[in-house]
């Protein structure tokens, strides 16, 4: 564990080794405890081609980060009583879909429970933008989504508050009620309620806004080969679900608000009651805890995984394929940590290294870091007596996949891990009617696959 003094060198040597890993081209980074912001710097680059650098300034899209500003706007003006979560969306809206016959109601849109599956709005409004689209939705405001989304009541999968089912398009319905409930347009309405109140002062949903800007980066796609191919920003396709322009510097105040219950800078812009009711559990995603530890749930607008290092940590991500943020705080530790960056790429674990790092602990106790570590350390090529087989073991997200061939053939398998923390890592393989357990063993400092009838040692990198 690095000491109090040494925990931005840490931090730096784990983003540049993830940024290398990942090929991320730049990325912007910001952290805040007892409520100041404590570091900031920028990696890489903005601009590839042109070889300028990324600050805390520098200026990216925060893709669905956004859909927290939408919910506090929706809590602003439930204060104000001009909304109430208990309103049916379709009292605002010409939105006639009852998924299981029941309404829809505002709080259900603000937390993905409506009962509706994803729709896939936005994965096509992307796709049409930074590469050839499967399918073309003519999709510019909540009027044309009205339409495309009707019908959508037949593929419900629960009733409405039951489930948690990620729906973007919910946040471009919650956008347009916004703009019904204020009188005006949302942008407007963020800007001058939100954006202005925070200093935020260089964040925008508007391209003439950003594009002159002397800092802003640009978005990245990775091809095939592994090059970084320039694209272009979602500007009016995606507004209150993912379309906000921000930096890591602006987004700070964002969280300095949020870590001290809605007040900013001597304004206030919502009660403690409204941003505690953001950032509480509204539905469980999974019946179980995480690596048996932390359980996950959707709040209004933001994610909370309970039993992080014996806290609660609020976060959110974002991507919109050329560029991605991640968002945390830890409430009742005033800690806080915003991660941009110009690429398609997940920034949670860097945010949550650096949320460790904040509290004062060390990174690799997070169960997902340790098992993340024994699963890289258990990849490579494995051989038997005498060389008369081989395998291959890699790293695949959460499990590893077994490689074996015959000839010319190649079979892979994956690796489901079962218990992973013990002397003896054991895992098993499924078939259509087998399970074959798997273990790794460690014996005169090798490491041994054990696999059905076969002894295998590890003689190498995979």
């Amino acid at each position: 564990m690095p000491d109090v003094n040494g925990w931005t060198r840490e931090l730096e040597r784990f983003i540049f080794q993830r940024m290398t890993a990942s090929g991320i081209v730049g990325l912007s980074v910001a952290t805040i405890k007892d409520g100041e912001v404590n570091y900031q710097r920028g990696f890489g680059f903005r601009d590839f081609e042109k070889g300028t650098s990324a600050t805390p300034e520098t200026i990216y899209c925060i893709g669905s980060v956004t859909k927290s500003f939408t919910a506090l706007a929706v809590m602003q003006l439930c204060e104000a009583g001009k909304l109430s979560l208990d309103d049916p969306v379709e009292k605002w809206l010409q939105f006639r879909e009852r998924p299981m016959g029941e309404k829809v109601l505002v709080k259900h849109v603000l937390s993905h429970t409506s009962g509706l599956s994803a729709l896939g709005y936005a994965e096509a409004t992307l796709a049409a933008i930074t590469d050839t689209p499967e399918i073309w939705l003519p999709i510019s405001n909540a009027q044309d989504l009205l339409v495309f989304m009707r019908g959508a009541e037949e593929w419900a999968i629960a009733r409405p508050g039951e489930r948690h089912a990620y729906l973007n398009e919910g946040y471009i319905l919650l956008g347009a009620i916004i703009e019904e409930a204020s009188g005006m347009g949302y942008a407007d309405y963020v800007k001058e309620k939100i954006l202005l109140p925070l200093h935020m002062f260089r964040s925008s949903f508007a391209e003439e806004d950003v594009e002159g800007d002397g800092d802003l980066a640009v978005p990245y796609v990775t091809n095939r080969g592994g090059g970084k191919v320039a694209t272009r920003y979602p500007y009016g396709q995606m507004i209150s679900d993912g379309g906000l322009m921000s930096s890591a510097s602006d987004m700070a105040n964002f969280l300095r608000m949020m870590l001290a219950g809605g007040a900013f800078d001597g304004h206030r812009l919502a009660s403690e009651g409204s941003v505690g009711e953001m950032a509480s559990p509204k539905i469980r995603l999974l019946d179980e805890p995480i690596n048996g530890v932390d359980y996950r749930y959707y709040g209004y607008g933001l994610r909370i995984k309970d039993g992080f290092l014996g806290h609660r940590l609020v976060q959110h991500s974002g991507s919109v394929f050329g560029s991605s943020a991640y968002v945390n705080f830890v409430p009742e530790a005033g800690v806080g940590v915003v991660i941009l960056a110009n690429g398609g790429y997940f920034l949670e674990d860097m945010g949550e290294y650096a949320a460790a790092l904040l509290l004062g602990r060390d990174p690799w106790e997070i169960p997902s870091f340790r098992r993340g570590r024994i699963l890289d350390s258990l990849a490579g090529s494995y051989r038997t007596f005498k060389d008369t087989s081989s395998y291959r073991v890699v790293r695949s997200g959460g499990l590893l996949q077994l490689e074996q061939k015959w000839g010319e053939r190649t079979f892979t398998t994956p690796m489901v891990p079962v218990d992973v923390e013990g002397d003896v890592k054991r895992f098993r393989t499924y078939g259509v009617d087998t399970v074959t357990p798997a273990e790794f063993v460690v014996r005169d400092g090798e490491t041994y696959l054990v696999y059905e009838r076969n002894l295998a040692r590890r003689v190498g990198a995979p």
